[in-house]
């Protein structure tokens, strides 16, 4: 018989209390009753003093015992008894990078699907774009949103000339959902001034066609040239608010349904979040990365990472931009991109010097630095910046993090071992993303999103779906991890494959570490946080393909059903 977390004195002294005893003895006695416990389930713990077990008890929002049947033994006249009736129960999820764009969701034209691999044609995104177009005044841009240009059924990239047919006197935007490429027609380029003669700004580029004329895709740092020209509706401050609340409550609920329980936000409004709490309408854990503006109004306050509660806290900055996109293949790499004339390395999109300084500063407040690095040439500035400022500063327990990380070497993983720093990679991406993987090839691929070689360094290693860019389903991101098999048969990088127990640990206890909240959240032990999802089947002993489709039955936060199938 196992009851975790020292409660067998709770049971013994239950148990010879006797009936005469007088109120307050009843009273002490009640205290102790769990409010739920859980019984007859496969628990994954993330523990390793106590790896599985079948039953755990709850009592005001933390787990109060994990074990065996003997943890029924705490439980009082008002327990709630649930019979999992065999079910998997594992610690909530947590997604380290996650741009919560619900107020995209649910108030812009949508021509890609969010949530699911999904092949759309060029004419459907010109059809949804035009009847936008429609409602929209002239010179009012037009604007697209979650495109894949791997997702088309055409089979080709996006241009201006197709573009142009939904709208010669509105600019349009059609937006990748990767963040860092978007696709314009010709009257966007024209207000922007941009010709084919115009040169590309330093880490971005506006791309041509074969004939030279203009594509209308433009990447990375050349985005803000054309994107600050044109009008854009003026929203007053009541309807921004609203928007971002009801934007925040539906991302929420869709964050609950997937089995999410703690999210790393990159920036967006803290007030919305904070009123949809107040509201009762939140259903994850917030772990806000403050931004731009926010990171010194944060450091002139005295704030660091850590400040705030259970619910919302501070953590570390959000995403400071070293180069472009993995799934773009805008990424600053050290060797060429194939089949590009001239020479393309990717986009660097700031100076080592700008980066070192930026590091310096918010460590020196307290901070927990956060880069944006996918190629090794990326990867390598962040590391040195983090280095810097740690052999001038000195700092204990740093944890640096880089998101996304994407292509490392042997050298770079030595590196980060010695720092301590926490890459986040894509989660999703092994699976939704497998038919981009081909424009890297094998070799780059055995070395991208390194798990396996992350884990065998000691490196603590988390989860990053980078939603909007990748789907933030957790069950899909482990399906991807342990199979590396994409949604088309395709399997790369098959060497950093992880075991499902090292998956869900990455997206779970890894994930707590990362933002210095180990101690309270990222295993399912006594004394933590209840937040736990209920699995239908348990992803250790099913076929590892069918890892993505096992029904969520609940996910838990606080103790409370936040989402219930």
């Amino acid at each position: 018989m196992t009851i975790h977390a020292n409660r067998r004195h709770l049971l013994a002294v239950a148990m010879a209390t006797p009936l005469w005893a007088n109120w307050a003895a009843r009273a002490a006695a009640h205290e102790r009753d769990a409010d739920t416990i859980l019984h007859n389930g496969r628990l994954i713990t993330m523990d390793d003093a106590l790896p599985t077990a079948t039953a755990m008890a709850i009592k005001g929002g933390r787990i109060m015992a994990v074990g065996d049947d003997a943890v029924k033994g705490l439980a009082g006249t008002g327990t709630r008894m649930i019979d999992l009736k065999g079910a998997c129960v594992v610690p909530g999820f947590i997604d380290c990078h996650n741009h919560p764009i619900g107020d995209v969701l649910l108030y812009e034209t949508l021509v890609g699907n969010p949530f699911e691999v999904e092949f759309v044609t060029i004419a459907s995104i010109i059809d949804k774009l035009k009847a936008k177009a429609a409602k929209t005044p002239a010179g009012f841009w037009v604007e697209g949103f979650f495109h894949d240009d791997t997702k088309v059924k055409d089979g080709r990239q996006l241009t201006v000339d197709d573009l142009d047919k939904i709208s010669t006197t509105h600019p349009v935007m059609v937006r990748h959902r990767g963040g860092h490429t978007v696709f314009v027609n010709n009257l966007a380029l024209a207000l922007a001034g941009v010709t084919k003669d115009t040169p590309n700004p330093p880490g971005g580029t506006f791309d041509r066609l074969p004939d030279g004329r203009l594509s209308g895709r433009i990447t990375d740092n050349a985005i803000d040239l054309v994107e600050e020209k044109g009008q854009r509706p003026v929203l007053d401050a009541a309807e921004k608010a609203k928007r971002m609340r009801a934007g925040m409550a539906h991302i929420s609920g869709a964050f609950s349904r997937y089995g999410l329980t703690t999210v790393h936000h990159q920036g967006g409004d803290l007030a919305a979040i904070q009123d949809v709490r107040t509201a009762g309408g939140l259903k994850h854990r917030v772990n806000y990365e403050a931004q731009g503006k926010m990171v010194d109004q944060m450091i002139a306050a005295g704030l660091k990472t850590g400040f705030g509660d259970d619910w919302i806290r501070l953590g570390a900055t959000a995403e400071h931009t070293a180069d472009g996109s993995f799934s773009e293949r805008t990424m600053a790499l050290s060797t060429p991109y194939a089949g590009r004339t001239p020479a393309y390395y990717g986009n660097v999109t700031e100076p080592q010097d700008v980066l070192d300084a930026w590091v310096e500063k918010v460590v020196r407040a307290g901070i927990q630095p956060n880069i944006h690095a996918n190629g090794d040439v990326a990867i390598d500035m962040a590391l040195t910046a983090f280095e810097r400022a740690q052999a001038k500063l000195a700092v204990k327990d740093l944890r640096p993090k880089i998101t996304h990380c994407t292509l490392v070497n042997a050298g770079l993983l030595k590196r980060m071992a010695a720092l301590g720093a926490v890459p986040a990679p894509f989660t999703s991406y092994a699976y939704y993303n497998s038919d981009k993987f081909g424009f890297y090839g094998a070799d780059r691929m055995a070395n991208a999103m390194a798990f396996r070689d992350f884990l065998d360094h000691g490196i603590k290693v988390c989860a990053g779906s980078d939603f909007f860019p990748g789907p933030f389903a957790p069950l899909m991101g482990i399906q991807g991890m342990v199979t590396r098999t994409g949604w088309n048969g395709e399997t790369w990088g098959a060497n950093q494959r992880v075991s499902v127990l090292e998956a869900i640990r990455i997206n779970s206890l890894n994930g707590a570490w990362a933002a210095k909240e180990e101690a309270i959240k990222g295993s399912l032990t006594a004394g933590k946080l209840a937040d736990y999802v209920v699995l239908a089947e348990d992803p250790t002993v099913l076929k590892p393909e069918r890892i993505k489709d096992i029904p969520i039955i609940e996910t838990v936060v606080d103790g409370r059903s936040q989402y219930r199938a």
